[in-house]
């Protein structure tokens, strides 16, 4: 629709799809505060490739000593029959889609630099949490299209004055997402009944 131009603007952080969506786009507006997160995948709030991880160290671990498997099957255990391959479908579908994206638009083409970019926003092995934040400087480094938001004082006062408007609204309301654009149409979303009732409670 816009063809390619589309750019993302970060006044303080975009974890997860947030940040598949920055990678998307063919530049990145950030300031001194703002960071990136992985786009690895979880599972019910666990990383798929700890999962896979793990049921590799078991076994290996049963394998080297056998004696093993009563501990291991405990936690193995809980996994359901399709969790193993779900995990990896999962990891495969967003590293295949921030690759497209990106070779598409931001690294126009460029294998290398899209292989390099992606290595460091969904590599969990390097990373340990998928809570790392990837700062400004980082993004720059590794080959990101950032563009300084305090170059241009009046964006940047713009930015910022929308962004904390969008947390006043969340700290005193029920709403979890709003998707607005520029005729003032919005979407959003709230907490079910049960949640704010103990919201309010609290």
């Amino acid at each position: 629709m816009f063809d390619n131009d589309v750019r993302a603007i970060i006044p303080q952080i975009s974890m997860s799809a947030g940040t598949m969506m920055a990678l998307s786009c063919n530049e990145i507006l950030m300031g001194k505060q703002s960071n990136l997160g992985l786009i690895d995948p979880q599972m019910g709030g666990v990383a798929c490739q700890a999962v896979l991880d793990e049921f590799q160290k078991a076994k290996d671990d049963i394998k080297a000593n056998p004696q093993s498997a009563a501990l291991w099957q405990v936690i193995i255990s809980k996994y359901h029959p399709t969790f193993l391959g779900a995990c990896q479908n999962s990891i495969d579908w967003s590293e295949k889609l921030a690759y497209d994206w990106l070779k598409r638009n931001m690294c126009k083409g460029d294998a290398e630099k899209t292989k390099k970019i992606l290595r460091e926003f969904s590599d969990h092995k390097t990373n340990k949490s998928h809570s790392r934040h990837i700062s400004k400087d980082k993004c720059k480094e590794i080959g990101l299209s950032i563009i300084d938001m305090e170059t241009d004082n009046d964006v940047q006062d713009l930015i910022l004055t929308v962004h904390h408007s969008f947390m006043h609204t969340f700290a005193h309301s029920t709403a979890t997402k709003i998707v607005e654009n520029h005729l003032g149409v919005a979407y959003i979303e709230s907490l079910p009944i049960q949640m704010q009732q103990v919201s309010q409670q609290q």
